[in-house]
């Protein structure tokens, strides 16, 4: 049976339980002199004497971890009642869960991890807890829906859980700048609690809306779904004293480059460079390793050994800098970060408030700078494109399930036009909504009627839009920067009129200088060298039978499209934004000047030893793509013998691989007399754009199977 919750008024000595709590956060900092602040000691107070449920809305460096493992501490040792089985913390990131199993420990607080980085201890930490031996269990909000740990792991902890943490709880909410579909599994781990077992949700980012969202998923609710016992919700100041804040807008990217390459070595300490994409984190890696400066990548992409050992060199000063995207953002844990910089601006003044927060937490100042791109706009957007799909998509997935059975992802690929990211987003969230169950070999329909919401969907994108417009108002302000995002957030503690008195606009005084021409133009130089490797596809995807395709396995070597290239990619720095202007939607008769002088660069570079040259003819952009094939036939002194032919309608780009490969296989034709002219011949196949690589892979095949000898892609941008 749970340990109903003592008697607030007469069972616990709270001023007894004062005094342990301070010894144990003693004992976690390292210092004699430490103390709760109130609204700390206000937490573990209604967590440990009253098992409430509790929402924490702090700015970074408050000290919201201390709270919960002082509050694990005196639930494990009966501070206020029989001793407490073990806490679980929900939390997004190894990074975090690193540095918080080392901070428990400091305190003596036993403390394990569940993730994908550590499956070999599984078998271990399962019969730790089971004897009583963890005191702390750290899982991934991901683990909460894997099958055997939900199942079979996961009611067993519930049962004996004597705190649950939802750390970065504002992923919990849609509202939220970074919702994460399976934050909401945690609904069904906080019914499924014994009464009397106190919650505790975190997070330093959460405006009025997502505080108000969260509050409501905690709340207790009694059998029969009326509300009870209300969240406990705790919010404080958002004012960074450390934090100096600037906006520095710079012509061109080039410019920005010189500037951080000039100005990284004069900011003290180490610090983070935030890029929007991935390639953009490549670049400016690049661009300031060749400047002498020792600073390393951080992408979703990076190997996991990479990321944590760079973490660890971060942490010990070992290098300048990471240059990351917001993958290195919530749970990244270093007091003294010296300085925050940003190569484009965040779509949300929130999700910006959050990765500055990582600065300055033990240092009297950290310098926060933020560099707005003029294509900024143009990669919200683009991100924004993978927002909850439209009602059509998501039936065509339930019709899909229920009349196939279980489905791996892959295989709801062939039923569906989805990419694969934003299909598993979707399945996701129709698991927490009950219409699907993610079962070992996939997802499988439960049969449960399902209501597409789509007036909540449109509030959220209607919010996000605001989110962008507020952002440029953040850079456009005149007033204090800290009030500014501190009025964003809903801070209940801003006064009417505050000025931080650091910021930029308030001293009249910035970091960094202009750098000089030369150093500028070395930049320039730099991002002017066109060229990007383009290759095909190797292997058909699985289940293309259901499609009504008989292809499997390993492309046939003698159909195989050899490495190509691009003058770039789209979402690079340099050459993206004018890449993209050519193939926006109002697209040019012909190729843009601005182009033509990178196509030669390309192909001088690359010099492909072809005998012609064929173009893939699109419905969309014809004529630019006639225009580029003819200019590149002239430049390589080869005949353009023709093009591979669309017989349908256009295809659409943003659809996962199984059903773009599906869609060019019925929609393009090689015609007799290019087949005739490509027999023994090398080809340069020139295309507009690629991107999953099936239409180069397919219009390649093609080519080859009709006698050509070797197929060399040609195109302007990737992405």
């Amino acid at each position: 049976m749970p340990t109903p919750a003592p008697d607030t008024a007469t069972a616990v000595d709270r001023v007894a339980l004062r005094a342990q709590a301070e010894e144990v956060l003693r004992a976690l900092v390292g210092r004699d002199d430490a103390h709760l602040h109130e609204d700390q000691w206000q937490a573990v107070e209604a967590l440990v004497a009253d098992r409430r449920r509790v929402l924490v809305v702090q700015r970074t460096g408050w000290g919201k971890s201390a709270v919960y493992f002082v509050a694990t501490a005196l639930l494990r040792r009966g501070a206020a009642g029989p001793p407490r089985g073990a806490t679980i913390i929900v939390s997004p990131l190894l990074a975090l869960m690193r540095n918080q199993v080392d901070a428990a420990r400091r305190a003596g607080i036993a403390a394990e991890t569940l993730n994908s980085a550590n499956q070999q201890d599984w078998d271990d930490v399962h019969a730790r807890i089971a004897a009583g031996e963890v005191d702390v269990l750290l899982v991934s909000p991901e683990r909460l829906n894997n099958p055997g740990f939900r199942d079979e792991v996961l009611p067993r902890l519930a049962s004996d859980a004597g705190l649950v943490v939802v750390d970065e709880a504002h992923c919990v909410s849609d509202w939220g700048h970074d919702f994460r579909p399976d934050y909401r599994r945690i609904g069904t781990l906080l019914a499924d609690l014994p009464a009397g077992v106190p919650v505790l949700a975190t997070t330093a980012t959460a405006n009025a809306r997502v505080t108000a969202d969260v509050a409501e998923q905690l709340a207790v609710t009694d059998a029969d779904g009326a509300p009870g016992e209300g969240t406990l919700v705790l919010r404080g100041t958002l004012d960074r004293p450390s934090l100096r804040l600037q906006v520095t807008a710079l012509p061109d990217v080039a410019t920005r480059l010189a500037w951080l390459a000039s100005t990284l070595p004069t900011l003290t300490g180490s610090g983070i460079i935030y890029c929007l994409t991935i390639a953009a984190v490549e670049q400016v890696t690049e661009h300031l390793r060749a400047a002498g400066l020792d600073v390393r990548s951080y992408t979703g992409q990076t190997d996991p050994t990479e990321r944590e050992q760079a973490e660890a060199d971060l942490l010990a000063n070992r290098v300048k800098a990471l240059v990351a995207t917001s993958a290195l953002g919530m749970g990244y844990d270093k007091p003294d970060l010296g300085f925050v910089v940003h190569v484009g601006a965040p779509s949300s003044p929130i999700a910006y408030y959050q990765q500055v927060g990582r600065a300055g937490r033990a240092t009297a100042r950290a310098d926060v700078v933020l560099l707005p791109g003029h294509d900024d706009q143009a990669i919200w957007e683009w991100f924004a494109s993978t927002a909850f799909p439209p009602e059509d998509q998501v039936r065509a997935t339930l019709a899909a399930l229920d009349a196939q059975g279980t489905l791996s992802t892959a295989a709801l690929e062939t039923f569906v036009s989805l990419r694969r990211s934003r299909l598993e987003g979707m399945l996701k969230v129709l698991d927490v909504d009950g219409a699907v169950r993610r079962v070992r070999g996939g997802w499988e329909s439960t049969g449960q009627p399902w209501a597409y919401d789509g007036e909540r969907y449109a509030r959220v994108t209607a919010a996000r839009r605001a989110e962008q417009r507020t952002m440029l108002d953040y850079q456009a302000t005149e007033g204090c920067r800290m009030a500014f995002l501190r009025a964003a957030l809903d801070d209940p503690d801003l006064p009417d009129g505050w000025r931080c008195d650091r910021c930029d606009r308030c001293t009249g005084t910035s970091v960094g200088a202009v750098p000089d021409a030369g150093a500028v133009e070395h930049a320039r130089e730099l991002l002017a060298v066109p060229g990007e490797p383009v290759t095909a596809r190797r292997q058909w995807p699985s289940g293309l039978g259901s499609l009504g395709l008989d292809l499997k396995g390993r492309i046939a070597p003698g159909e195989q499209v050899a490495e190509g290239r691009a003058v770039g990619r789209l979402d690079a720095l340099g050459w993206g934004g004018p890449l993209r202007e050519a193939l926006r939607e109002q697209v040019p008769t012909e190729l843009p000047v601005n182009l033509r002088a990178a196509v030669r660069t390309v192909l001088d570079a690359w010099a492909p030893p072809v005998d012609v040259v064929v173009a893939v003819a699109s419905e969309s952009r014809g004529a630019l793509v006639e225009h580029l094939a003819a200019g590149t036939a002239r430049l390589l002194g080869v005949p353009l013998v023709g093009a591979l032919l669309p017989t349908g309608t256009p295809s659409r780009h943003d659809v996962n691989s199984a059903q773009r490969l599906a869609d060019v296989l019925r929609h393009v034709d090689l015609p007799p007399d290019v087949a005739a002219a490509v027999d023994g011949r090398r080809v340069l196949l020139v295309d507009d754009r690629t991107d999953t690589g099936w239409t180069l892979t397919v219009t390649g095949r093609l080519l080859r199977r009709a006698g050509a000898t070797e197929v060399l892609p040609f195109v302007l941008g990737v992405g």
